[in-house]
């Protein structure tokens, strides 16, 4: 898999080609230096939402930093796409969608090839490492359980604009570009998810 561009060590090495270029000459648009610089900014300006967006999707942050980078490598790939597009952020979502779908397809082909074996085979998997005292532990997985749960019911894409709009305050319009949707359908689908949460977390119901 190609990876992202270690900007560390691809900054300076540019701004010592530009020092040396001719003033009145500079890189072509699509040429690898504009397409390069162009997917280091949007890393920088947009890799942890995207990151943060593929946690709520996937509930996995090593599986989330993986996608993301898999999100960005198909970012540089397709970069052609957001000229005609011009909005960086629906785009950058839209492919981090995509790459979760992937990984959430390839969880279940592993689940089946599991459930072909008998539960022996298993039974030895290590325990989770704790990342903190028992009781903080208990007190988030109850939290987080409660959470999930509520988000659990809702079917995936409503799931996915409701976390785009409340988690990531993006726009409907942005929403829509990144579903592929109209806006009245982004609305309403916005409208069923939280009335879905507020029944299922006791607020009352759909107001």
């Amino acid at each position: 898999m190609t990876s992202i561009p270690d900007a560390s060590l691809i900054a300076p090495a540019r701004a010592l080609a530009a020092a040396d270029a001719p003033p009145a000459e500079g890189p072509r648009a699509g040429s690898p230096e504009v397409t390069r610089s162009t997917l280091e900014a949007l890393y920088a300006a947009h890799a942890h939402q995207i990151h943060r967006f593929l946690c709520d999707l996937l509930g996995d942050p090593v599986a989330a930093r993986d996608a993301t980078q898999e999100t960005f490598v198909r970012a540089f790939q397709r970069l052609h796409t957001l000229e005609a597009e011009g909005r960086p952020v629906p785009w950058l979502f839209g492919i981090a969608r995509h790459v979760s779908m992937e990984v959430k397809r390839a969880r279940r082909r592993r689940r089946q090839v599991l459930t072909d074996h008998p539960p022996e085979a298993w039974e030895e998997r290590p325990a989770d490492a704790s990342s903190g005292s028992p009781e903080e532990d208990v007190l988030g997985r109850e939290a987080l359980g409660l959470v999930q749960g509520a988000l659990g019911k809702l079917s995936e894409d409503r799931r996915t604009v409701l976390l785009l709009r409340l988690d990531h305050d993006l726009c409907y319009e942005d929403i829509a570009r990144t579903m592929g949707w109209s806006v009245p359908k982004v609305k309403i689908e916005i409208h069923r998810a939280r009335q879905i949460l507020r029944a299922e977390l006791g607020e009352g119901g759909a107001r």
